[in-house]
């Protein structure tokens, strides 16, 4: 098969890693890809969010099977084209694709099919989102209701703080139209753990469970990020919270979303907050996550493409998944100054050093790219993922972070304790 990743980030290199070993790969294509992608496939330079551009693409090449990584595309309506052109692809239609295009849209669907979450309120009116602030108290959740590269969310735990992000968001204009809308909702209480499901539209098959860590500095400290590292398993997603997920969020969401007539094919991603009272549902993305899928993918012992082709063709049922017991952990590394302003184009060295000859090690590219004489340069925020598989969490942290000590790029930072969760759970146990 000649297969299309869309998409240039730390996801999209892990898909096409994976993806690049399938048998059924006969050409592998990314657009625009990555300095590290560049490995695995042949790099096109269309923008992911260039929908004209990418199904121009696939035909002049005759392009088998679209795998899209990005949210973007796919609330732009990419797998929609893709269908009217007659090619396959992996991912939800636009409508679909509205469980992450719109938070607001998500909670009324909880609502609506009796999906746990916390409680909430919608508003395009700044008073009224105040007023609400006021009335519920602090601490409290501001979020725009639209796409915002995942810094689009506010954990106020003061009502102070609550009114500025709702200023920030509706006066201020920080998230662009995804901010004209808001969901305020209740701050949950709890561990959080991200879950993963292939859906074909009728049917889930849950993927290997994962954790994220969100905030900027190591303790947990600093603005919410795209993601600083993540480990997989998640010990806090035990086989009974997995089948409680299942029964209460997923299973309802493939339905309800099926009675809706937006019927869900691709990978759903629910971000959960493990409470007293169970799970419960922050949010959806209709992508994998990154640096989950990182870490998901490491672990995968099958072949990934006849699973995503299965979603895509409704026959996801008849398929298993086998899963490495090793744990994975991956560290990102980071442009100073990230989440907020950052330079590009600073050079990055002792990748070949840091992976060595081991299989165990791996070096995601998320946001790379390669300079005129040769050297790799950063071309983003978020920028190397570096991941390692071990018999456990801890191991698996200190091979990442011998790892990364080996890594020679002045301008870059990372968390120092990706995975304290699990190794102090570890200890207690």
């Amino acid at each position: 098969m000649k297969i299309l990743v869309v998409g240039g980030g730390g996801r999209e290199h892990a898909l096409c890693w994976t993806l690049a070993a399938s048998p059924l790969c006969h050409k592998l294509f990314c657009a625009p890809g990555n300095a590290g992608i560049a490995e695995d496939a042949e790099c096109v330079p269309i923008a992911a969010e260039d929908i004209d551009g990418l199904v121009d693409f696939v035909q002049r090449e005759a392009i088998d099977y679209v795998v899209v990584g990005p949210e973007a595309p796919l609330v732009l309506g990419l797998v929609d084209r893709l269908t009217e052109a007659g090619v396959k692809a992996f991912g939800p239609t636009a409508a679909a694709a509205e469980l992450e295009g719109s938070k607001g849209f998500t909670k009324d669907l909880c609502a609506k099919y009796d999906i746990p979450t916390g409680a909430y309120g919608r508003f395009t009116e700044a008073e009224a989102a105040k007023a609400y602030v006021r009335e519920q108290g602090a601490p409290i959740v501001v979020k725009a209701d639209g796409l915002a590269a995942g810094k689009g969310v506010t954990v106020a735990m003061t009502e102070q703080e609550a009114i500025d992000a709702i200023d920030a968001a509706m006066a201020g204009g920080a998230f662009g139209e995804a901010g004209a809308e808001l969901v305020i909702e209740a701050y949950l209480d709890g561990e959080e753990a991200s879950f993963f499901a292939l859906v074909d539209g009728d049917f889930a098959l849950p993927l290997a469970t994962a954790q994220d860590h969100k905030r900027v500095f190591d303790g947990d400290e600093g603005p919410n990020t795209g993601g600083m590292g993540a480990y997989s398993p998640a010990p806090v997603m035990t086989e009974a919270l997995i089948e409680e997920t299942m029964a209460r969020i997923i299973r309802p969401t493939v339905a309800g979303m099926k009675a809706e007539g937006r019927a869900f094919k691709g990978v759903l991603f629910a971000g959960l907050m493990i409470t007293a009272e169970g799970p419960q549902l922050i949010e959806y993305n209709v992508r994998f996550g990154d640096p989950e899928c990182q870490v998901i993918l490491m672990r995968l012992m099958s072949d990934l493409l006849p699973a995503l082709i299965a979603c895509s063709d409704g026959v996801l049922s008849s398929f298993d998944l086998r899963w490495y017991e090793e744990a994975a952990l991956s560290v990102v590394m980071a442009a100073k100054g990230y989440p907020g302003s950052y330079r590009k184009d600073t050079v990055i060295a002792g990748l070949d050093a840091a992976e060595g000859n081991s299989d165990d090690i791996k070096i995601f590219h998320a946001g790379t790219k390669q300079g005129e004489d040769g050297e790799l340069l950063s071309n983003g925020g978020r920028v190397l993922g570096v991941t390692a598989m071990a018999p456990g969490i801890a191991e698996a942290q200190a091979l990442a972070y011998t790892a990364v000590d080996k890594i020679d790029w002045a301008e870059g930072f990372c968390r120092r304790d990706i995975g304290w969760r699990a190794i102090n759970r570890n200890a207690i146990d």
